[in-house]
């Protein structure tokens, strides 16, 4: 009996529901009145440009988001993107970047790099969440895209802290190894820069153990192999392919772009401890070592771009952003270009309409969805 009376009442709502105009879903002002018609909404501008290519990026797409092609971001990102933003990647099913002022100044450097003279260093600073490792992603993209070799570093943080493996180094023992971290790194840079590691030939023997060697005159990519198959020898080999790459610079094979998220992680403190307990210095990482090399203005052949992360980095105040502050006495650098990244509230969001894609929430394809379903089953 309870069971009929429950369906009855069922029954009656659904046939209230059917009967409803489906007007009463939208918002009708109440002063105006009725035999007027509400005038169409004029159209706002789209927040975003069709134009994927970096290198066709101006001023006049500041402040407008552009997609990244899938195939881009397997290939140069293939270590993905950072966790907040690849959430928003998973949701809209796809990858926008905000061209911001910097980046738009960074690229237009980068555009007119004389490769004859040393390796610029541009500098990318700011406060927290002001875009810092996106505009050098935007910049690694145009690079990538305009045929310069990659040297990506997207967190340098991580290799001074929560290190997964550490072995004693046996090219100096002395120096630390970390094969998991190099192994990493060492496939994404192959997936990145694939169609170079052949042309690229290194100009000395490398002897890996009693065994195993690359001679003289071999493909850059087998001692990419060899790190891979070997990881042992990862570290080794990183730091066999960041020599290459900078002995070889000058000869106008590639352009080389080195980008380090989080630099001034490669002269902080580190978390990582030897066997005693004591902390270990950055200088005896040899990947932290190896790295500090590069990011020198001693070679020719292409450009080095950087940015400062306090997110990960340690020992130091969350409200530090500027350079002396979070590196400290490597601000003297010669040939540093700084760029700060400004925190636009209004740029990021006023003319971004439903978050950051579609310019109106109508034209969102969540807010499209949940409309749909709701208005099925009021229909």
């Amino acid at each position: 009996m309870r069971t009929k009376t429950m369906l009855t009442g069922m029954t009656r709502f659904f046939s209230r529901v059917q009967k409803l105009d489906p007007r009463c879903f939208l918002h009708v002002s109440v002063q105006a009145p009725q035999n007027n018609q509400v005038p169409a909404e004029r159209p706002r501008a789209v927040s975003r440009t069709s134009d994927s290519d970096p290198a066709k990026h101006g001023e006049q797409h500041e402040g407008q988001h552009y997609s990244i092609p899938p195939q881009d971001l397997k290939t140069v990102f293939p270590h993905g993107l950072p966790p907040r933003y690849a959430m928003q990647v998973k949701t809209f099913g796809e990858a926008c970047l905000m061209v911001r002022k910097p980046a738009l100044e960074l690229l237009g450097y980068l555009k007119n790099t004389n490769f004859a003279h040393p390796a610029v260093r541009y500098l990318l600073y700011g406060e927290k969440g002001t875009g810092k490792t996106l505009s050098l992603c935007h910049a690694v993209h145009f690079c990538a895209k305009s045929d310069w070799l990659i040297l990506h570093i997207p967190d340098a943080h991580l290799w001074v802290k929560n290190c997964g493996e550490l072995l004693q180094s046996t090219y100096n023992k002395q120096r630390f190894d970390q094969p998991l971290e190099a192994s990493t790194w060492l496939k994404n840079f192959k997936t990145t820069n694939e169609r170079f590691l052949g042309q690229i030939k290194v100009q000395e023997k490398y002897v890996w153990n009693k065994r195993e060697s690359t001679e003289k005159g071999s493909p850059l990519g087998e001692v990419v192999e060899q790190g891979l198959t070997r990881v042992r020898n990862a570290t080794d080999a990183v730091g066999v392919v960041l020599k290459e790459l900078k002995t070889q610079s000058s000869l106008g094979l590639f352009h080389l772009l080195v980008a380090v998220d989080g630099v001034n992680a490669l002269w902080g403190r580190t978390t990582l401890k030897r066997e005693d307990r004591t902390l270990i210095a950055p200088e005896e990482l040899a990947l932290v070592r190896n790295l500090r090399k590069m990011v020198k203005n001693d070679w020719h052949g292409g450009a080095i771009v950087l940015s400062l992360s306090q997110t990960g980095s340690l020992f130091k105040s969350r409200t530090a952003y500027l350079p002396h502050e979070l590196l400290g006495k490597v601000t003297t650098w010669r040939n540093l270009l700084p760029l700060e990244q400004p925190f636009c509230l209004e740029q990021r969001f006023s003319p971004c309409g439903s978050k950051h894609l579609w310019g109106s929430p109508v034209r969102c394809p969540a807010y499209q969805m949940f409309t749909s379903g709701f208005m099925t089953v009021a229909e």
